[in-house]
């Protein structure tokens, strides 16, 4: 029977459960670096032992950790990030330039063929490269060089490169988002960039169609299916069928179209996930009520999956990192709370337990099955 392994990060260290394929009863491992800010914890594709976890402290500065043997031992690895030649400027809140400046990594993307290679999108929104399993680490300044990058600004939660999807059948292509310049494509390994927020509407930025300048909360595809995305924009779920070239609203029903996290059923491409919060200003489910939404349509007809959720009292947020799906089927979903619950679903959303109720705040999910 397989394994599924949850990777959770947290404000205060990363943890690591472990069920069955019945994804009944779980063990919990950790907290690993406890006190610190867990920003990603995610395993190769290549190798499931093969774990990085991107390690942060305000007083200490950013580390990166590897685990070879599933999560059960770690070791710091290089830490060696530095903008690449001339830095240029971004664009401050009032307009105003302001110089990059490397703060800390918010993901990390292992390569899906080789366990030593790994993408990190990181504050201010730029993307390195190890080849070396983290040894060492080099900017693909393609991205932060673009010439719209001078238009780029920090979202509320700073300027972070917080989404990578590497395309399983061209890995020449890859999609990234930040926030808040919004969504670009590499179809030649990173080299050049091509912003694809074409059909995004945001109306508190001086053009609401600009090219750049989007707050993108997050992307996802289907392996089977990587030319049609999904997002959950800052206000708005869109979906492009040709690779983010063009993009079109599919809020449809959704009590509210705000909200982090969006993904896609492991076997169902047009079976897609949300978490809606109230507001932008208040963040929290409406009316107190715990909702995953769940569209079987591929957007637009959404229903609320609530069984074994908190529907009253419940004033938590899901944020951009922290839902995920496994492998088996039928399919299992899992999100984790700024309140420190993670919850499992292993019918596809049907029904949901908790994992755990109080860890520290939630910052990022991912999940491994296991042979």
């Amino acid at each position: 029977m397989s394994t599924i392994r949850v990777l959770v990060g947290t404000r205060k260290g990363a943890f690591v459960f472990t069920s069955d394929g019945a994804r009944k009863n779980w063990d919990v491992a950790g907290p690993f670096f406890a006190g610190w800010e867990i920003y990603h914890v995610k395993g190769s594709p290549a190798d499931p032992n093969r774990l990085y976890a991107s390690q942060s402290s305000g007083w200490f500065g950013q580390m990166i950790q590897r685990s070879d043997d599933g999560g059960k031992t770690w070791n710091p690895v290089g830490n060696t990030f530095a903008y690449d030649g001339e830095t240029g400027t971004h664009q401050w809140y009032d307009g105003t330039q302001h110089p990059w400046e490397f703060k800390r990594v918010w993901h990390l993307e292992p390569s899906l063929s080789d366990p030593e290679t790994v993408y990190a999108g990181v504050e201010d929104a730029a993307l390195f490269r190890t080849t070396d399993g983290g040894q060492s680490w080099h900017e693909m300044k393609g991205l932060r060089t673009h010439e719209s990058g001078p238009r780029w600004s920090p979202g509320a939660g700073g300027m972070g490169l917080h989404t990578m999807l590497i395309d399983p059948g061209n890995p020449h292509r890859m999609y990234i988002a930040i926030s808040a310049a919004g969504a670009f494509r590499t179809d030649d390994g990173a080299a050049t960039w091509k912003p694809i927020n074409k059909g995004l509407k945001s109306q508190y930025i001086p053009d609401p169609n600009a090219e750049v300048g989007h707050c993108v909360h997050r992307i996802a595809f289907h392996r089977s299916r990587p030319d049609v995305l999904y997002m959950q924009k800052h206000w708005d779920i869109m979906r492009s069928d040709n690779a983010g070239d063009t993009w079109y609203e599919v809020s449809g029903n959704l009590p509210t179209d705000f909200g982090f996290v969006i993904d896609v059923h492991a076997h169902e491409p047009e079976t897609v996930f949300v978490v809606p919060i109230k507001s932008d200003s208040e963040h929290f489910p409406l009316d107190g009520k715990l909702c995953v939404y769940r569209s079987k349509t591929g957007g637009n007809d959404w229903e609320a999956m609530t069984n074994g959720l908190p529907q009253r009292d419940c004033y938590v947020n899901v944020l951009r990192e922290a839902m995920a799906v496994d492998a088996l089927d039928p399919c299992g979903v899992y999100f984790g709370t700024t309140g420190g619950q993670v919850y499992a679903s292993a019918d596809g959303g049907e029904s949901w337990a908790a994992i755990v109720r109080d860890l520290p705040a939630v910052l990022s999910v991912e999940v491994q099955t296991l042979p």
